[in-house]
């Protein structure tokens, strides 16, 4: 209003949450005092009650019992057994459970047991001559200032906390933790308290841990808020770590890397744990190199997970990825696919890799023993390599998967199987024990953590069993990590598709193309591959002709991302298809032969069901062979690289031989590593016989 002369306002804290205004000088002060007074109250009530209680009580009983002899005296009495009862009920109902609780109970204890002596003796003798009086004076005060200093100590001010009723005491005794003793419960300031637990003689950590899910309820905590694990020195004791605070739950940013063209060596950064910290992982520095198991629900979070670390791995030097997705590849990491040097979307190609691996790592092995080293670092001529498998089960069989995880671990060859479920039916035990490492995300049911997770993870309670309703979080172990963070939860960075693009195509500058040793033995699988990053060729490696795209493949991955075939395309599919051979004719002898017949003998006059051929002039046995590795080399060029001995039935006959001819020339070639058998009779072209490695 005009005129009127305005007041300042300022805001005075009356406790942690309350701010008040105030206007004129007078009414400033009085909430001041206010404040103060409100502060100051806890400590002065011990005070008032040490000046009041005393007196009126001893002035009540001296004037009622005191003027007679016999009627003070047994008062006297009756009041000194009942203060003794007292004190016993006193020292009975104070918990103490802490050191700071047996403090407490003493203190109960002798502040009822002075006050009932002195009222008994100010019964007979009167409150207020001397030295009853004294006593009153003096012990008056020594009993309010060690209630003031108890109350102290309560609020926190030596740096303890104490355990009242609502806290860690009184919860053990509801959850049954009678042998169970809680010490030094801290808070880390990052969402997490933590305290050391100790178990008597007659109980075990492990009984412990059974009741983080009590722990949990008690104090509504997540299920998996509570961890419990053991000293691994001293087997009764073990410490408890509670999760009062989500830090994760607003997301976490990506982190991109410190710098470009790293060694495998060095750490990458994923995400955060619970209380903070950044998560790394540095699976190539480790003693030993450990696979990596993967499992989570659909929705959980592995896919983003996947993005983010191939990210870092495409800004690196010396190193190679292989990524085998059958069922969504392009649409999970299609904007840095440039990063990966073989991207597989087809089964057919994923089962040449396989076939393929046997060798590679053997190569990789003499080459390291060449080097002088017993595994791989980053001083060897080979690239780290890391082969990426979704869904395993579908690409390839249990003993491909054992052999290829029990060999690569010295070669510097880092297999990562990511999944759903790592069921016995999904991946065989023998594979499970080969793949140390693990990150586990959400899972529908804790009992399917424990096909990721190591057994003493998931009895310290570190179960994911969220399903799909926490996306990102995990529990991770090995790799570098420190075993006490296994049971810390972790959050993977979010990631943007268009950053983690620009990051890939920086990234190619840096990156090395696969080492040459490694890509001749990977053969015609490897160079004939239908996706190149982009690093495509290997120095000093011919590049064989790419497997044109047969016309609806939907599964073929062109470098310049071309989404109809073009007309010359189709004119190379159609030459393609041209070059293979035809099936035999309907009435042919060999017609009707599957994938385990042989290749049927000719009668001695020439004559095989009724067909006649003409004696053609002799072809001797480098002729022969020759003709048998046409038929390969003419595969390869274009494109084939699986057969049947079925299929090698006309060039056989060309050669003017019979079955165990054929299936000597085949083992031949197996041995000598050009083409390899599967479990079901048919084969893979490794290399080609005219132009082997």
């Amino acid at each position: 209003m005009a005129g009127r002369k305005k007041t300042a306002e300022v805001a005075v804290p009356v406790n942690s949450t309350d701010v008040v205004p105030v206007g004129r000088g007078g009414a400033f002060v009085a909430h001041i005092v206010g404040h103060l007074a409100g502060k100051a109250l806890p400590y002065a009530a011990p005070w008032a009650g040490a000046a009041t209680l005393p007196p009126l009580a001893g002035f009540a009983t001296n004037s009622m019992w005191g003027d007679a002899p016999l009627s003070a005296g047994l008062a006297s009495a009756a009041l000194a057994v009942g203060g003794a009862a007292l004190t016993g009920i006193a020292w009975k109902t104070t918990p103490a459970a802490t050191k700071f609780g047996r403090f407490r109970r003493a203190q109960v204890s002798a502040s009822v047991a002075a006050g009932m002596g002195w009222l008994t003796t100010a019964t007979a003798a009167g409150p207020f001559g001397s030295p009853v009086l004294d006593a009153w004076l003096i012990g008056g005060a020594l009993f309010a200032a060690s209630w003031n200093v108890r109350q102290i100590v309560r609020s926190g001010a030596s740096g303890d906390t104490e355990e009242t009723n609502g806290g860690m005491a009184a919860l053990a005794a509801a959850i049954g933790w009678e042998k169970v003793t809680v010490k030094s419960p801290k808070g880390t300031g990052k969402g997490t308290v933590k305290a050391g637990i100790e178990v008597a003689p007659s109980t075990t950590v492990d009984e412990v841990q059974a009741t983080a899910g009590k722990v949990a309820a008690g104090l509504q905590l997540p299920p998996s808020g509570v961890v419990i694990t053991k000293d691994p020195e001293d087997a009764s004791r073990g410490t408890i770590s509670l999760r009062v605070a989500d830090l994760l739950k607003d997301g976490v940013p990506f982190a991109p890397p410190v710098a470009m063209g790293l060694l495998p060596t060095e750490d990458i950064p994923l995400g955060l744990y619970a209380d903070g910290e950044v998560w790394t992982i540095s699976p190539f520095t480790a003693a030993i190199l450990q696979h990596l198991l993967v499992m989570g629900v659909t929705g959980a979070g592995k896919s983003e997970m996947l993005r983010g670390l191939i990210a870092h791995l495409a800004t690196r030097r010396k190193l190679s990825i292989f990524l085998i997705d059958l069922a969504k590849g392009r649409q999970t990491v299609g904007h840095i696919a440039d990063g990966l040097d073989w991207l597989i979307q087809d089964a057919k190609e994923a089962k040449r890799l396989f076939r393929a691996l046997p060798a590679a790592i053997k190569a990789r092995g003499d080459v390291l023993a060449s080097e002088g080293l017993d595994q791989w670092t980053p001083d060897s001529s080979l690239n780290a390599v890391v082969v990426w498998i979704e869904e395993a089960a579908d690409v390839a069989d249990f003993q491909e998967l054992e052999e290829t995880a029990r060999k690569a671990r010295s070669v510097g060859i880092w297999l990562c199987i990511s999944l759903q479920r790592a069921t016995w039916t999904n991946l065989s035990t023998d594979i499970r024990a080969n793949l140390q490492a693990t990150m586990c995300f959400g899972v529908n049911d804790a009992g399917d953590a424990g096909f990721c997770l190591p057994d003493r993870v998931t009895a310290a309670g570190a179960v994911p069993d969220w399903g799909s309703d926490r996306p990102g979080y995990a529990y991770s172990t090995g790799m570098g990590i420190p075993q006490g963070r296994w049971t810390t939860e972790v959050r993977s960075g979010l990631t943007d598709r268009d950053e983690l693009a620009a990051l890939v195509q920086a990234g190619a500058a840096y990156r090395d193309p696969l080492d040459r040793a490694t890509a001749e033995a990977l053969g015609q699988a490897y160079a004939q591959r239908a996706h190149k990053g982009t690093n495509r060729t290997t120095p000093g490696v011919p590049v064989a002709a790419q497997a044109a795209p047969l016309p609806g493949d939907s599964t073929h991955d062109d470098f310049e991302d071309d989404e109809h075939m073009t007309a010359a395309v189709q004119d190379v599919a159609d030459e393609v298809l041209g070059a293979i051979p035809d099936d035999p004719e309907p009435d042919a002898p060999y017609a009707s032969l599957d994938l385990e017949d042989d290749v049927p003998d000719l009668d001695d006059d020439g004559e095989d069901g009724g067909l006649a051929f003409d004696a053609p002039a002799p072809v001797g046995t480098e002729e022969a062979r020759h003709i048998l590795y046409t038929e390969l080399d003419t595969w390869v060029q274009a494109g084939r690289l699986e057969f049947e001995p079925a299929d090698l039935i006309p060039a056989t006959l060309a050669a003017q031989r019979k079955r165990p001819w054929m299936q000597g020339e085949l083992k031949r070639l197996a041995d000598q590593g050009l083409i390899q058998r599967d479990g079901h009779g048919s084969y893979t072209i490794l290399h080609s016989p005219l132009q082997p490695a």
